[in-house]
């Protein structure tokens, strides 16, 4: 190969070792010296004392280098013997399983129930008939029959199932009654409805749940066993193996056998959690619904059965085919049937020429005992189905001692340190090497002490503030002398001390978490970059707060049972939300939700995901008359308990202007940290104290209140004071506490923005009814036929509701970037129409507010749709119909400008060509 042509590559082999290499750090430490101080330092032997030095710290990075080599379970073993290396890390049952999402997946969680054997998911075939006139649509094709041909059309539903399945065969000492084996069949029944809609896919729905079919195959046999044979055994074994072949058993394994069948760990959990163990996904595979009976196949398998001889004749009959006109050695199962041994099917045994007359009631004793030793062994499948994490061994990977203790004697920096008759000049002289060691004492204890807190650091729970870490040296002789203000008995005031000016730990927490998220290939930047345009400095920790939540409900999390009490992020993204008979309290204000909207939410920064009201607000924008008799705009915020807590402090010519002075004073409130508000209190305020972004008001009888400011308008215009609370307190401790209270509750509890994803599929007319249902269907656009491909507004489609008021939700490049979200979060293949709609309560007439009745009607839909099931409540589809119809997109105020005007700096402007005026 030419050179020129060479492929170039990057070494795997990145680790050099040399924090181990004595040997190498104490040559390159010369190196430096050499460089350093050639010219006055000549001599590099042994004797030397700066030598000496050399190698006591060479030493002590090789103990560093000793101590990050440990093994992992090591260094991540917690001190506290309570706790556990698996609090670090999400469980393999927690990230590794996902929601199901292939028919495999389904056919796995059915399977898992007891009394299903096998089960197949299959597409349920509904039609919609299309009148392109009028633009209707019904099941009923007679609904159209005098429309002309080429003004009609149709389209199936896509995203409806059916169910086959085959139940296991019941005891029937157990269920002696026939009646009794159909309710038990109800019942599992029952469990797959339920199980199916807690797991059930977006824009997708169960339809029916019914008892395979069966195709009776007739097999006749005439077989010679070994003379030592057991003909009874043998018998049993022939039947189960024939049965086997027509309906294939699918058992369940332990993590261990599945291992040794050479299944790696990622396919082994790959699909859903199941209770009884783990399927083999070939095995599953190979046991779909036969669409053939080879005879070459029954006889092969009855060869391999100990006790057989020769098969002296065999035969398979179908027995749908009376006829006999099918072939000897083939039938053709019909299509969503399973072949079943027909009761006339005989077998006759032989030892040698004799025949050979076989007790029926021992071979079904026999058939029962392979049966149990089979049912046996799947106990042992629910054995150790999690991963164990190793167990570590704690170490004390921060434990630091001084290396003055090290040296030898002579120097008299260690323990035993310099005889009585040292001359003061002596001691001197070691008093000032020991404080130029201690340089290097504090530099090691700081590497030990931040490879202590790695841990918790990489974390994926990680709630430390601090990002860099330090610990006092200890063991030092007459440490007291070298050091002033050195806190010796508390390693957090020390860091604070030495490293708090270094530690930027906003910016190097978002990069710790940045590492975390990228390991499961996700990011934040997009967000982050936003929120900085929205946020100004409190944009930082609010990411910080965003991804911290993404990464902690990144998967399940279990109750002490096993049970899922929180869904995944990562696993449950694909996910619909519960609507089968679920108690009211489970569909409106829950976490009872599509996965995706879960996942949106945590990717963009909103507070609440759950289902609930979005119209009720704390914030009110109020319309009054001035002075000199104009209509102006003033608001106030409520906090928890309904008290205006927060007002603005001048009028407004409109709403809009009102609203941005509003969000602007909640961000100057964030921005305040609660550190800052303590310590300038720790420091005592006075009247017109600043404090962050509040001004400290003291009346002349002693009252205390506040304003919130913004510190970069000019100290004397009116634009300084942005909001004011009309509260008094006595003291200034409580004036800090109503501070610290109001930075929380916009941290925390102010919460304006949530979602709806509403799914087509779920508002179709009944898909059971033999009626055409015309009246119940959505309103569709079909343009003569022509045009408004595809026609069909139900399969895979959603309408994603969003508050248009919100701070956020009113700016075009955050609607632009949640909109990009949503769409490429949601599964590819459903199509979304967003709307940014309404008005926050009482701004406008309830029946006007195209929110408050939008949740009014969606909720009395909900309620009605999971107490009928597949049926309808005709006027509460009709209601939801007609509110999703009309929903229109809100955007702010704004105007057109000249982009090439460099003085037109107003906000608010909107750009010809870049306007996006609704969409799809």
């Amino acid at each position: 190969m030419s050179s020129l042509n060479k492929h170039i590559t990057i070494s795997k082999d990145v680790e050099t070792r040399n924090d181990l290499d004595y040997n190498f750090l104490k040559e390159k430490g010369q190196e430096y010296i050499e460089k350093l101080a050639g010219n006055i330092w000549t001599d590099y032997n042994t004797h030397d004392p700066g030598i000496t030095i050399l190698e006591m710290l060479c030493y002590a990075i090789t103990d560093l280098g000793a101590r990050i080599s440990l093994p992992v379970k090591d260094l991540l073993t917690p001190a506290d013997s309570t706790k556990s290396i698996e609090d670090q890390f999400f469980k393999a049952l927690q990230i590794l399983p996902s929601k199901p999402v292939t028919e495999n997946d389904y056919r796995k969680l059915f399977i898992d129930i007891e009394g299903v054997k096998n089960c197949w998911l299959q597409k349920f075939e509904k039609t919609v008939y299309v009148d392109c006139k009028n633009d209707l649509l019904s099941y009923d094709s007679d609904d159209f029959s005098v429309v002309d041909e080429d003004q009609k059309s149709d389209f199936q539903l896509n995203g409806l199932y059916k169910l086959s399945v085959d139940f296991e065969e019941l005891d029937e000492s157990e269920f002696p009654k026939k009646a009794d084996r159909d309710a038990e069949m109800e019942r599992i029944k029952g469990l797959i409805f339920e199980l199916y809609h807690k797991n059930r896919n977006l824009c997708e729905d169960l339809i029916e749940v019914t008892k395979v079919e069966t195709h009776p195959i007739e097999v006749c046999a005439s077989i010679e066993v070994e003379p030592e044979s057991d003909e009874e055994l043998v018998y049993a074994k022939v039947l189960r193996a024939i049965d086997k072949y027509f309906s294939p058993d699918l058992w369940f394994y332990s993590l261990q056998q599945m291992v040794d069948k050479g299944y790696t760990t990622d396919q082994i959990f790959e699909g859903p959690t199941l209770t009884n163990g783990f399927i083999d996904p070939q095995e599953l595979e190979n046991a779909r619904l036969r669409t053939e009976v080879r005879l070459s196949d029954l006889m092969q398998l009855i060869m391999k059965i100990d006790g057989v001889k020769v098969i002296k004749d065999m035969s398979i009959n179908n027995c749908l085919d009376p006829d006999n006109e099918t072939d000897a050695w083939l039938i053709c199962i019909d299509s969503g049937k399973k072949p079943k041994r027909s009761e006339s099917s005989a077998f006759s045994y032989y030892k040698g020429v004799l025949p050979v007359n076989v007790n029926s009631k021992k071979v079904k004793e026999h058939g029962k005992k392979l049966q149990a030793d089979e049912v046996e062994k799947q106990a042992l499948a629910k054995v150790g189905m999690e991963i164990k994490v190793p167990k570590g061994t704690y170490l004390n990977t921060g434990e630091s001692t001084t290396i003055q203790n090290d040296f030898p004697q002579t120097y008299g920096i260690g323990e035993v340190g310099l005889p009585s008759r040292a001359s003061v000049e002596r001691k001197a002289l070691a008093k000032q090497l020991k404080g130029y060691m201690l340089f290097f004492d504090q530099i090691f204890a700081t590497y030990f002490a931040h490879l202590e807190k790695v841990k918790e650091l990489l974390s994926v729970d990680n709630k430390i503030g601090n990002t860099y870490f330090t610990q006092t040296v200890k063991d030092s002789k007459d440490f007291a002398e070298l050091v002033n203000d050195y806190p010796t008995d508390n390693d957090d005031e020390l860091t604070q001390k030495l490293l708090a000016d270094l530690d930027d730990n906003i910016a190097r927490k978002n990069q710790l978490l940045d590492h975390l998220i990228a390991r499961f290939s996700e990011k934040f930047s997009e967000y982050s970059f936003l929120m900085k345009e929205l946020y100004g400095n409190y944009a930082d920790k609010s990411v910080i707060n965003a991804k911290e939540l993404f990464l902690s409900e990144y998967g399940e999390i279990l109750n002490a049972d096993g049970s899922i009490k929180s869904k995944g992020i990562s696993n449950w993204r694909g996910s619909a939300f519960n609507y089968f008979e679920q108690d009211p309290a489970d569909l409106w204000d829950t976490d009872n939700i599509a996965g995706a909207q879960k996942r949106i939410a945590r990717l963009s920064g909103i507070k609440e995901f759950k289902r609930r009201d979005l119209s009720p607000s704390f914030i009110e924008t109020y319309k009054l008359t001035n002075s000199d008799g104009e209509e102006v705009f003033r608001w106030h915020i409520k906090n928890n308990d309904g008290v205006y807590f927060l007002s603005a402090t001048e009028d407004y010519s409109t709403r809009g202007f009102a609203e941005d002075e509003l969000y602007q004073t909640i961000v100057k409130v964030v921005e305040t940290r609660p550190e800052t508000v303590e310590a300038a209190f720790d420091d005592g305020v006075s009247d017109e104290s600043e404090v962050g972004n509040f001004e400290v008001q003291v009346s002349p009888t002693g009252k205390y209140s506040f304003d919130v400011i913004n510190t970069n308008a000019d100290p004397n215009s009116t634009d300084r004071i942005i909001a004011r609370q009309f509260l008094y307190y006595d003291t200034s401790e409580e004036l800090k506490s109503a501070i610290l209270e109001m930075i929380r509750f916009f941290t925390h509890d102010f919460i304006e923005e949530g979602m709806f994803i509403v799914e087509h599929i779920l508002l179709r007319p009944d898909v059971t009814s033999d009626k055409g249902l015309q009246e119940q269907f959505m309103p569709v656009c079909t343009d003569q036929c022509t045009s408004c491909d595809p026609i069909d507004p139900y399969s895979y489609r959603v309408t994603v509701v969003l508050p248009g008021w919100t701070h956020r939700f009113r700016n075009m490049d955050f609607r632009k970037f949640m909109e990009e979200l949503i769409r490429k979060e949601l599964p590819a293949h459903v199509l979304a129409r967003i709307c940014w709609i309404g008005e926050r309560d009482k701004l406008v007439p309830d029946d006007q507010n195209e929110m408050k009745l939008f949740e009014k009607d969606y909720q009395e839909f909900l309620l009605s749709k999971t107490n009928l099931g597949q049926e309808q409540d005709e006027e509460k589809l009709a209601d939801l119909i007609k509110i999703l119809t009309v929903l229109n997109t809100i955007y702010p105020t704004g105007r057109l400008i000249d982009c090439d005007d460099e003085a037109d700096k107003l906000g608010g402007k909107i750009v010809l060509g870049r306007t996006n005026i609704g969409n799809l």
